[in-house]
């Protein structure tokens, strides 16, 4: 997946992705920006290997990027899910979103799009039980598969 901006968007992104990590309080590194950059930038959540590919360029090997994607997730700066094939994809968080959040998965090619809408509020839990976070998975095709691209 290629995501194309002109080099004054991106560098605009690029500061935003380093001002948020910085925001938690730990070091803005060429790994985190360009990573956190790149979903920020991406339309839909991408594989680790689509990142991987994304970023070649930057010389990061396989266990640094998890290691930034699984700390860019736990920082609240990311999302991880797992597709219909259990493959987790990543997308960038709304800035100051930590909990919920809505997602729609196609059937048919796994993609997984972050949607604006809110899950429905959660039901009555019963007396000791916490919620920590609620998440709305929408399944079916999307535009592209059901040939209805704008």
């Amino acid at each position: 997946m290629t995501v194309v901006k002109n080099t004054a968007e991106s560098a605009a992104e690029a500061e935003t992705a380093a001002l948020l990590i910085r925001g938690t309080g730990a070091r803005a590194t060429p790994a985190r920006v360009r990573v956190l950059r790149l979903l920020r930038m991406a339309p839909a959540a991408l594989t680790h290997h689509e990142i991987e590919q994304a970023i070649g360029d930057l010389p990061v090997d396989r266990v640094t990027l998890y290691r930034v994607l699984d700390w860019l997730v736990e920082s609240g700066l990311a999302h991880r899910n797992a597709d219909a094939q259990r493959v987790f994809r990543f997308s960038a968080a709304a800035i100051g979103e930590h909990s919920a959040h809505t997602h729609f998965r196609c059937e048919d090619c796994g993609r997984v799009f972050c949607l604006d809408a809110a899950p429905p509020a959660p039901p009555s839990l019963p007396e000791g039980f916490s919620l920590s976070h609620l998440e709305l998975d929408l399944r079916g095709r999307c535009a592209g598969c059901t040939g209805e691209h704008r």
